[in-house]
């Protein structure tokens, strides 16, 4: 039987760095995502995430029922949802370095396994899709994204710390010769916060660099 490939043990390098910065290159991964923009106390936001999870687990279950698997199938634990953030057009133009979390724009998005092709994503989907219709569902994307070369820390702590990490990242990236590319960033989050305390909050940082 194929070991159940567990992200938190197996995939260390891109999941659990350490709270000081670090480059890494980080190959192509598949995803399922959903766009958005607002504050993300909203109800909005919510939903974004609610049916990315809607979606997730049952990739998971019903790949793991089929009696003929797929090629290359292996039992997988969830991965943790991921955010890519950004600002509105209108924002940009007046930018000063202080962020309105009403101008944000994201991307949401939860890794998938290698072996699920779009023919197997497109069966499962619509099984879904018919058992607990969603509006959202129909602007789910599953694509591949390639990061390539960034730097990433663990930030502990709030979300509205984030921009004393970011100030260290870009320092270390200044002395690695590296530049940051934009003020877009992917944050990973590792921590429930339905569950934890924002002073315990672990979450990945990353942004992309070139030489």
């Amino acid at each position: 039987m194929t070991e159940k490939q567990e992200w938190r043990k197996k995939e260390k390098q891109f999941y659990i760095p350490k709270n000081k910065p670090e480059v890494i290159n980080v190959p192509e991964f598949k995803f399922i995502s959903l766009r958005g923009e607002g504050n993300p106390n909203g109800q909005e936001f919510a939903d974004v995430v609610s049916t990315l999870y809607s979606l997730a687990y049952p990739i998971k279950m019903i790949a793991k029922k089929m009696d003929a698997k797929p090629a290359g199938y292996h039992d997988y634990t969830v991965y943790p949802l991921e955010g890519i953030w950004d600002i509105n057009e209108e924002a940009r133009k007046t930018f000063t370095g202080t962020i309105n979390k009403d101008d944000l724009v994201y991307q949401m998005m939860i890794r998938q396994p290698d072996f699920l092709d779009d023919a197997l994503y497109t069966e499962i989907f619509e099984t879904v899709q018919k058992k607990k219709p969603n509006l959202l569902l129909d602007q789910v994307e599953f694509e591949s994204v390639q990061e390539g070369k960034c730097i990433q820390m663990l930030h502990l702590g709030p979300f509205e710390n984030e921009p004393a990490s970011f100030a260290e990242m870009e320092s270390f990236a200044k002395r690695e010769g590296l530049t940051r590319l934009s003020k877009i960033h992917r944050e990973i989050y590792l921590s429930d916060i339905r569950r934890v305390a924002p002073e315990k909050y672990k979450t990945v940082l990353r942004f992309n660099v070139t030489e």
